[in-house]
């Protein structure tokens, strides 16, 4: 529409007054100079306005060759030349404008079938990726699974879903982010109804903390008004700045019902923490060397002395917020640290993962060349399965 309206408006006569003079039938030769110099005077301002116009519909050709791929992705196979993807160099006001529309437009008709096209929900997906891909962490599996399972499948949501995962470096928390955003939407990671927040590189200086809440404020209802299921992904939350972690408090309360027959929107919110990984990994110890197996160590072993630690920790002011106070994160989730066997679990994934043949010796000599603690026992991974991929690089030929 708004395309037609602008080469319509390129099509009329443009009349400025004063173009055609006073028209005195006395004096023609008088009316036909000063009508020349009208004409001579308006020109300039009449091509400025004709190029302006000009712009606007090869701009707005652009922006409907764009919008038409987004909503309707089989039209984009048919046109002759491609699309510019989204980073091209229109004006940002454009470019949000039309994410705004293009999100509106998907509430009133399926974008694709079943609905917005961005969002999956792929759960059978999600629970064979915990089952097959995650390793060692049967606790953390099983929890996240149920838990977003649950929210899912709720008709009316009170509140949005927060879990906070924890433990030591390279046991598995951004993977299981990962693979939730993998699964719940289209596009995972990259999907515009997905939010990732690092807090020592988005939040780095301390003194700019206003500016900080401002820019999360905005991305948070900008990705929220634009999606009616989203996610935000909070990475090394314990370092989030008190002013953030309250700015974080009223997303996470309980919401007033919503008026019959509308169905409210649905938020998960991920913060991912080392905070407890000691004392996670102190508890596993103490029950592994008693004689328990893995499998057998339940949240009753974990959870009174996982949130003692993050309500104590004088490192970090999470434990001390709001959040954790009054009881606005659903579940603490323990992630345990990983043994050999599971070390070489992730070797195994890593040659897989890069299309390359592996021996049973290669495994082990990998997973050799991580350091294992305590000191006595050698029994846990310090780093996880963190670096496993470049490591392959030292064997190979």
């Amino acid at each position: 529409m708004l395309r037609g309206a602008l080469w319509l408006l390129l099509l009329l006569p443009l009349r400025t007054p004063g173009v055609q003079g006073h028209r005195d039938a006395t004096s023609r030769g008088q009316e036909a100079d000063e009508q020349e110099a009208d004409e001579q005077a308006t020109w300039p301002g009449i091509q400025r306005l004709k190029e302006q116009l000009r712009t606007a519909g090869v701009l707005s050709k652009r922006y409907w060759a764009l919008l038409s791929c987004a909503v309707w992705p089989d039209h984009c196979e048919d046109q002759e030349s491609p699309v510019p993807p989204l980073g091209w160099s229109l004006p940002l006001w454009g470019r949000r404008s039309l994410d705004m529309f293009t999100a509106w437009l998907c509430r009133f008709q399926d974008c694709c079938p079943g609905g917005d096209c961005r969002i999956s929900n792929n759960l059978t997906g999600l629970e064979s990726d915990l089952h097959v891909r995650l390793h060692g962490q049967h606790l953390a599996s099983k929890l996240v699974l149920r838990a977003v399972r649950d929210y899912l499948e709720i008709p009316q949501v009170g509140k949005a879903l927060a879990l906070s995962f924890h433990g030591w470096s390279g046991t598995g928390k951004n993977f299981v982010a990962r693979m939730l955003a993998d699964n719940l939407y289209r596009d995972g990671m990259r999907s515009d109804c997905v939010r990732v927040f690092i807090s020592t590189f988005h939040f780095p200086h301390p003194k700019y903390v206003d500016a900080y809440k401002e820019e999360l404020l905005r991305q948070m209802q900008e990705t929220q008004w634009r999606c009616h299921q989203s996610m935000f992904i909070f990475d090394e939350a314990e370092k989030l700045h008190p002013g953030l972690l309250e700015l974080l408090g009223p997303h996470l309360e309980p919401r007033a019902p919503q008026t019959q027959g509308a169905e409210p929107p649905r938020t998960i919110f991920l913060f991912l923490s080392n905070l407890g990984g000691s004392v996670i990994n102190e508890v596993v110890l103490g029950l592994l060397m008693a004689g328990w197996s893995r499998e057998e160590i339940t949240m009753q072993h974990l959870e009174t002395p996982l949130q003692a630690e993050i309500m104590e920790s004088a490192d970090s002011s999470f434990g001390s917020s709001r959040l954790v106070k009054e009881n606005l994160i659903d579940l603490f989730i323990p992630f345990l640290p990983l043994e050999y066997r599971h070390v070489r679990l992730c070797v195994r994934d890593a040659f897989l993962g890069q299309d390359l043949p592996y021996t049973e010796e290669a495994l082990d000599e990998i997973a050799k060349m991580v350091t294992y603690v305590p000191k006595e026992e050698r029994l846990f991974s310090s780093q996880g399965c963190k670096s496993i991929s470049q490591r392959i690089n030292l064997i190979l030929p």
